[in-house]
Parts: structure tokens; C-alpha cells; sequence
């Protein structure tokens, strides 16, 4: 009982562990700026900076699922211009794009070796808008739609900042015009149209944490909301401080509604010494237990009124006698022992009768389970008794499985359907 009562604890002071923690925050703002390179399309003769080209910049509002996943909404700002071997151009870019972000550190369980640096991937889609400067489709506006597909690094500066460094690549779903404003691009000219209008970049930036929670979820580890070593050191001396039974009873201190029982009292699952025939003289000094009898004969009726076996065989077959089991067990608690002994001694007394064991479950867990469930309990005490002296002949046993008179919902009412009882032939 008590390893049972020990586990149930502890999963439960695990459980609150982890109620107790405090979520995570989801919001973010996330604000970046740097460099770019257009790719393609140029007009033959026109070129890019190499490598870089100084003029990008975005912000964006991020929400996160969970710690793996999430979602952000960001408008990106871009500017073109030639290098020096290049005729002159001068381009602006703007989009805005919805895109799915994913949580790689954690997907990647890097916790495991660093609780500082982390990586994001994100992908998307959205609109854009090209508009060159100069030369001949100055101020033409180009409406594209556009792909970008991207890595996040993040280095934690606190619980509420963090720097990153992001590579992306924005793809153009249609581009009409080359990236330099120089020339018109149409169906026919093969190798420019369509998801070949391409550039990058390269930004540093800073991510805002929002929210009421301790951390972010780009740097909450589910693995936290656990106990520590020391923690659970600390609730497994707690629960075994509220085990202790000072009374030796079976019922350990914290379910003892009796701490202080007598020694060898027999008594219920509360602890309570039991008082079986309502006598008013406890079990373990009643010499007749079951059958009611003044305190000065020991708790007996007077001689020649009535016969035991009367008493003893009301009490047990209307189930004042019974043998309690804890949950999915079939080992007799510890305090319904004495219970086993009174009808092995009832039928050394009186071996005319005979007696049939009944076992039963609970409703928690199958049908058919618990129908087997409660035949192994009833063998459990046929096995004792028959270890006791008692012929087998004597004896028989059967499980009933459920015990459906009792409300379910009550841990008290199940524990009175986890029982055998006796029926007296």
C-alpha cells in the first residue's frame, strides 16, 4: 500500500511541478537591417555590388504555437544600386509576406549543450512591389508575388531581447522588369521570367519578447518543468515523512483519522478501530466480535441465548467482513488481514458450514480485465485460508467483477468495491 501511495504522490507533486510552471510567451517583435544582392534578372552589362549591396531592412511580428512552431507577418524594405564598373541604376523593393516559422534549436535539442545560441527557419509567401529609379522603366511599378525562404540566428542578450543574424532568399513569382529598371522582360525571353527574379540577404537585427511569462518560446525547454535533483529530493522526504505510521495500524499518518490505535486493534481504511457488533467494546477486546454482549462478559452474550454461529454468520454474509485491495491489486491490504483470520477461525469453530469467497473490482480500467481482476483476489484469500488449516472442501471462490453500486466518481467508494467478501453456506 504504501509503494503505491508513494508512487501516486510523487506523480501528483510532479504534476503540480509542472501546473505550477509559467507558460511561455508567444509574441515577438523582430526588427533587422542590412545587406542585399540582386541576383537576376539584370540587363546584360549592369551588375550588383559584390558581395553586398547596403540597403535592406525589415519588421516583422512573430506569434509562436508552441516552443517548435509559429507564424509572423513582416514587411521588408530593399535598395538596388550599381557597383562602379556599371552603368547606373538605382532600384527600391517592397514586400510583405506571411510566413511559417519553425524552432530548429529546439527541433534539433540543442539544450542539450547550449542554452544561449539558437536557430529559427522560416518560410513563406506574400506580395512584393519592385520600383526602379532610373533608366527606362524609371518609376514603373512592378507588382510581383514572391516566396522567401530563410535561417535565423539567435544569440539570448535576456528573457526579453535576443540578437539575430538572418540569411534569406526572396523568390519572384513574376517579374517584369530587370532588377537595373534598363529593360522590359517578357514570356519570350527565356531564362529570366518568372521564379528566376531572385535576390538575398543578409541582416542583423533584434527580437522583442512580449508577454507576461518568464521566457519566450524560442528558448523554453519543456524538459524544465520538471523537478530538479534537489527538488525532487526534497518531495520524496516530504511524502516519506507523510508515510509514516506511528501507530503501526497499516493507514500511514496522513489518511490516520486515528493516529494513536491501540496495538493489534483491527481497523478500517481511515484507521478507525472497528467495533464490529456495535457493542461498544472495540473488535480486538471483544471475545464475540460479531455477536453484541455486556462489557462484563467480554463482549459475549449470556450463555445459552443465542448461537454464535447465528451472529457470526449474519455479520459476515451481510458484509461487515470484508478484505480490501488497493487499485489494480490482488495482496490484501495490510489491515484487512485480521478480517481473513475471523472467518478461518469461524469455520475452525464451526466446521458444519462452509464458505464462498466473492471478489470484486472497481469500475476504473475493462470490463473483462476487471472480471479476472477480481477472481485473482478471491483466490488470493482462498489461498491464505487454505494455507490456514482450512480444508478446500470447505472452501470456494468466484470473481464478480464490478462493483457497480457505488459512485465511480468517489476514491472512497472505490476503494469499498475493491474487496472480497464472504458468504457463509
Amino acid at each position: 500500500m504504501k509503494k503505491l501511495i508513494l508512487s501516486t504522490l510523487m506523480a501528483g507533486a510532479l504534476g503540480f511541478g509542472a501546473q505550477a510552471q509559467n507558460d511561455f510567451n508567444k509574441w515577438s517583435i523582430d526588427v533587422n537591417a542590412g545587406f542585399n544582392n540582386a541576383m537576376a534578372p539584370m540587363t546584360p552589362g549592369y551588375f550588383s555590388p559584390n558581395p553586398l549591396n547596403i540597403g535592406s531592412a525589415d519588421i516583422g511580428v512573430r506569434y509562436m504555437f508552441n516552443e517548435k512552431f509559429g507564424a509572423k507577418l513582416d514587411y521588408g524594405f530593399g535598395s538596388f544600386s550599381n557597383e562602379s564598373s556599371s552603368p547606373s541604376y538605382s532600384s527600391n523593393y517592397y514586400r510583405v509576406n506571411l510566413q511559417g516559422v519553425a524552432n530548429l534549436g529546439r527541433i534539433m535539442s540543442w539544450e542539450t549543450f547550449t542554452r544561449r545560441l539558437n536557430l529559427l527557419g522560416h518560410f513563406g509567401a506574400g506580395i512584393g512591389q519592385l520600383t526602379p529609379k532610373e533608366n527606362q522603366h524609371a518609376d514603373f511599378n512592378d507588382r510581383q508575388y514572391n516566396f522567401i525562404v530563410g535561417l535565423t540566428s539567435q544569440v539570448k542578450l535576456g528573457e526579453r531581447v535576443a540578437l539575430n543574424g538572418d540569411v534569406s532568399t526572396i523568390l519572384a513569382g513574376r517579374q517584369d522588369v530587370t532588377f537595373d529598371g534598363a529593360t522590359f522582360i517578357t514570356r519570350s525571353d527565356p531564362g529570366y521570367y518568372g521564379i528566376n527574379g531572385v535576390y538575398w540577404t543578409g541582416t542583423l537585427g533584434l527580437s522583442f519578447y512580449l508577454g507576461g511569462g518568464s521566457t519566450h518560446a524560442d528558448w523554453y525547454i519543456r524538459d524544465s518543468q520538471y523537478a530538479t535533483k534537489e527538488e525532487l529530493a526534497n518531495q520524496i522526504g516530504e511524502i516519506r515523512d507523510m508515510l509514516k505510521d506511528s501507530d503501526g495500524d497499516g493507514v500511514p499518518d496522513y489518511l490516520d483519522k486515528e493516529p494513536n490505535t491501540p496495538a493489534g486493534a483491527r481497523v478500517d481504511s481511515h484507521g478507525r478501530t472497528l467495533d464490529s457488533d456495535g457493542d461498544g467494546i472495540p473488535d480486538h477486546l471483544d471475545k464475540c466480535p460479531f455477536v453484541p454482549g455486556p462489557a462484563s462478559m467480554d463482549g459475549c452474550p449470556p450463555p445459552d441465548t443465542v448461537e454464535e454461529v447465528d451472529y457470526l454468520k449474519k455479520a459476515i454474509n451481510d458484509g461487515y467482513v470484508n478484505v480490501y485491495y488497493a487499485f489494480d491489486s490482488a495482496k490484501p491490504l495490510g489491515y484487512s488481514a485480521s478480517a481473513i483470520n475471523y472467518v478461518t477461525n469461524f469455520l475452525k469453530r464451526n466446521p458444519g458450514v462452509s464458505v464462498e469467497l466473492k471478489g470484486f473490482a472497481d469500475e476504473l480500467g475493462p470490463e473483462n480485465y476487471n472480471m479476472k481482476l477480481s477472481e485473482r483476489r478471491a483466490k488470493a484469500v482462498y489461498d491464505v485460508m487454505i494455507a490456514a488449516g482450512i480444508d478446500a472442501s470447505r472452501i470456494s471462490y468466484k470473481g464478480y467483477g464490478e462493483d457497480t453500486s457505488v459512485d465511480k466518481r468517489s476514491a472512497d467508494a472505490r476503494q469499498l468495491a475493491r474487496r472480497v467478501s464472504f458468504e457463509v453456506k
